[in-house]
């Protein structure tokens, strides 16, 4: 490409320009009647299985996976897909655990649930932390990778070949950003996501994210298959023989010790991650709360699921061939993992013509844009019902409870905005999906707890569970200068975690420290009786002896893995052979307890269990096989 062309086209941009216009104007239209609260924040309860499956993979699928995890596939490589595929425990747990306690409830928000189990106290922690996750932790740094990403696509392409001619020289300096252009990035994707969000509510951020997600797997699938197709890469095939002989990318599990992805980490701490994000997180939850019946969306989020596999193939495996094909195609210079993704649209897309760059760029917008009206709508519930309705107008109308969220919102789309431009430098060098995953796990170990042993334990104390909300924050943010003064300067210990301990591992021993003192907690105080129904047993979802099996086939689904891969490990039997069993073991075992476990009566087609079978299946199968 000649280095003082535009990367897109004029067709590119209508496509892009008009992709955005589009999706503003479907988004006002869609939400154009919401006469009550429940319209306004739950899309009137009627949403349909294909709106939350959409809606979900676009709130959970934003920058950070098109451009952040391709860069860390890129610098780090396949042990990524952990993320995705570890997911599918918490998409699950929420789907037959924490989502029939939610609905049965018939709540708005997930504080409300605390608030009901324990007090006020956990639902204003609750509140308050959310907030902030969704604010500072999430809203905040899509903005910025999203403004960063955009000025890169629509910037000259001189200034791109002068980052990669200063690399080649031994500077690298990356590619350099306009501060002005960053801030009109920010406030275009702040004009069009809270437009809509504004006037239209849930049922617009649904029907939204739905078209957003279409365009983000059109667009990640574009890139993945011309990258693959590249002459230098030779399909997955030839990454993957490229792969055995060159850097060794393709491998799921990196060392107990290691800095960034340690295997017992992505086994322990991660799914703590998963479990708040999936069943204890609003702005994921709401989705399916707004669902027309609880089959709708179980299929809905099972479904979600099946798209969420797709990730480490489509942006994170792309990173990785995309680190072969640069250094077939520019030996000797080295590139950052998050340039990978321009360069990529550089090098490999924008030649093809025919607007594809355009349509590219309109996915990695619309994964931005589906994922911050789902956290302003989210925002404004939790202040809306959790503040303004429970503590200043608790018999507030039904239009000023819309109003009230449209005010929170216009407040959260300015607020953020405001913070990102003054916070983040659009030409950090820190990778940005690491940074969201390492802040936010500082904040939930408690709320995982508080939830999970609330549903769990009828002993369980309003007591109990602020102690836990909290001792779960206090651990976090303690435990690693802790670990890093003492155990960290330790023989004994730094061969197997670290002179510093991950983040991953902190969380983990942060749950369990959370989990310890409210059991003592809740022994100490005295349990309320009418409280301690709130359970899954209490509220007759499930009764005792069901619970215990359950308990058991998970154990023995532990022992059987882990024996797997120690095995595997070992080289007694080869991963291909490990991921087979594991596979067929979870299947066999999910359709042994849908057979012993009949459905409701009034639930008629094809039964969404033997779904969610396949999906547990498949993620285990890919955990083993990638070994």
């Amino acid at each position: 490409m000649d280095p003082g062309q535009q990367l897109l086209s004029h067709l590119d941009y209508v496509i892009f320009f008009g992709s955005l216009i589009l999706v503003m104007i479907i988004g006002l239209w869609a939400g154009r009647k919401e006469d009550t609260a429940q319209d306004f924040y739950l899309a009137g309860k009627d949403a349909r299985w294909w709106g939350v499956a959409g809606s979900i993979f676009g709130s959970n699928v934003s920058a950070n996976h098109i451009v952040g995890m391709m860069g860390v596939g890129f610098s780090l490589g396949f042990v990524e897909s952990h993320f995705e595929i570890t997911a599918i425990a918490g998409l699950l747990l929420l789907c037959y655990f924490f989502l029939p306690v939610y609905r049965k409830l018939n709540i708005y928000t997930l504080s409300d649930y605390l608030s009901r189990r324990y007090d006020d106290r956990s639902r204003v922690a609750y509140a308050i932390i959310m907030i902030t996750i969704i604010v500072v932790v999430m809203m905040v740094p899509a903005f910025y990778i999203g403004s960063r990403a955009l000025n890169i696509l629509l910037a000259d392409q001189s200034v791109v070949q002068q980052a990669l001619d200063a690399a080649a020289a031994g500077n690298p300096t990356g590619i350099q950003i306009n501060q002005t252009t960053y801030i009109i990035g920010i406030l275009i994707m702040a004009v069009v996501a809270g437009s809509y969000t504004i006037f239209g509510g849930l049922k617009a951020v649904i029907i939204t994210d739905v078209i957003q997600s279409v365009f983000m797997l059109v667009g990640a699938a574009i890139v993945a298959y011309l990258t693959f197709g590249q002459s230098e890469i030779g399909g997955w095939a030839g990454m993957r023989a490229m792969d055995a002989e060159g850097k060794d990318l393709m491998h799921l599990y990196l060392p107990m010790n290691h800095p960034a992805r340690p295997w017992s980490g992505m086994l322990s701490g991660l799914l703590i991650l998963h479990f708040y994000y999936w069943s204890a997180n609003q702005f994921i939850v709401q989705r399916a709360l707004a669902a027309r019946s609880d089959r709708e969306a179980r299929i809905g989020i099972v479904t979600a699921g099946f798209f969420k596999l797709l990730i480490p193939f489509m942006s994170i495996g792309t990173g990785v061939a995309a680190y072969y094909f640069f250094q077939a195609k520019m030996p000797g210079v080295p590139v950052d993992g998050d340039t990978a993704f321009p360069l990529l649209m550089r090098e490999v897309v924008a030649p093809v013509g025919w607007g594809l760059a355009g349509l590219v760029a309109a996915g990695l917008i619309g994964a931005i844009l589906s994922s911050v009206d789902s956290m302003l709508n989210s925002a404004a519930t939790l202040i809306t019902f959790d503040i303004y309705k429970r503590f200043i107008n608790p018999d507030a109308t039904e239009k000023q409870l819309i109003r009230t969220g449209r005010i929170c919102i216009t407040f959260f789309v300015i607020g953020s905005a405001l913070l990102t431009i003054f916070i983040f430098d659009p030409n950090s060098r820190e990778p940005f999906f690491t940074y969201v995953a390492r802040h936010q796990s500082r904040l939930i170990a408690g709320l995982v707890v508080a939830f999970g042993v609330g549903m769990l334990w009828k002993g369980a104390t309003a007591a109990g569970g602020f102690a836990a909300i909290i001792t779960g924050v206090v651990v976090s943010y303690g435990l690693l200068p802790v670990y890093a003064a003492t155990l960290g300067k330790s023989e004994t210990f730094q061969p197997w975690l670290g002179e510093q301990l991950n983040f991953f591992h902190a969380v983990f021993v942060a749950a369990i420290c959370a989990t310890i003192v409210h059991f003592l907690v809740s022994k100490l105080t005295q349990p309320d009786e009418s409280k301690g129904q709130l359970t899954w047993h209490g509220l007759g979802l499930i009764s005792k002896n069901q619970l215990r099996i359950i308990g058991i086939r998970i154990l023995l689904s532990i022992i059987v893995f882990a024996v797997l891969g120690a095995l595997m490990a070992r080289s007694t039997i080869h991963p291909g052979i490990a991921a087979f069993l594991g596979a067929g073991w979870t299947l066999g075992l999910i359709f042994y307890a849908v057979r012993q476990s009949p459905r409701k009566s009034d639930e008629t087609g094809l039964d969404d269990r033997y779904l969610a079978g396949v999906l547990a299946a498949c993620a285990v199968f890919v955990l083993f096989y990638f070994y």
